[in-house]
């Protein structure tokens, strides 16, 4: 995707596959308030100006390049890997953020050989409204909590809320983060709650005053 227009096309395509505006701010890798207003955008001009919807700056990323070819996926693991390598003595699991974080958090756990767990966030169910009202969830086909140590994988933070969801949901079923590593870090944490945050790439915004 080069562009806005590329962006809004895609929100457009997303929903009308029956995409929530929550999964469609991950497939986009943006936040959920610039999916919103990419959705209206793609409903037409008009209907965008009705809504009000408006949007503050957002950085698109796009890793497609990595996703898509296994080989580069792997590099791209064994180096988030080598990030969370020195953090903690007893950890045996790996928590995948799905769903873009589940394929990388597979390669690290493969890279640090721990035991494989994953996370839906509650925006996946996100539509309109107040998102504290859904719920997210561990997927049963994966390794249990079980009140131990773990890292937490994810592909972007844009905001830092679905870490902060998934740290949350960790301890609560007695596990301990012991540290989450990202591709990017569009915020630049250096932890999240108390949970260290290692990035490969961190995004900073520099704004001039003309």
């Amino acid at each position: 995707m080069k562009n806005v227009d590329d962006l809004i096309d895609s929100a457009a395509e997303l929903a009308e596959r029956g995409l929530s505006k929550g999964e469609i701010a991950d497939e986009l890798n943006v936040s959920r308030e610039t999916a919103s207003w990419l959705v209206e955008r793609g409903g037409g001009a008009e209907t965008a100006e009705a809504s009000g919807a408006t949007v503050s700056a957002d950085i698109h990323v796009d890793w497609s390049a990595l996703g898509r070819d296994s080989t580069r996926l792997g590099y791209a693991a064994s180096a988030m890997a080598d990030l969370l390598a020195k953090q903690g003595e007893e950890v045996d699991l790996t928590v995948g953020i799905e769903k873009a974080g589940a394929p990388l958090a597979t390669a690290v756990a493969n890279q640090l050989d721990t035991d494989l767990g994953t996370y839906a966030p509650a925006k996946h169910q996100w539509e309109e409204g107040d998102i504290d009202e859904h719920g997210g969830g561990f997927s049963r086909n994966f390794a249990a909590i079980r009140n131990r140590d773990c890292y937490v994988v994810d592909d972007i933070i844009t905001s830092g809320t679905t870490m902060r969801e998934s740290i949350d949901a960790i301890r609560e079923q007695g596990g301990e983060p012991v540290a989450c590593v990202v591709l990017v870090d569009k915020m630049g944490y250096d932890d999240i709650d108390g949970v260290p945050v290692y990035s490969l790439v961190d995004v900073v915004r520099v704004d001039r005053d003309e």
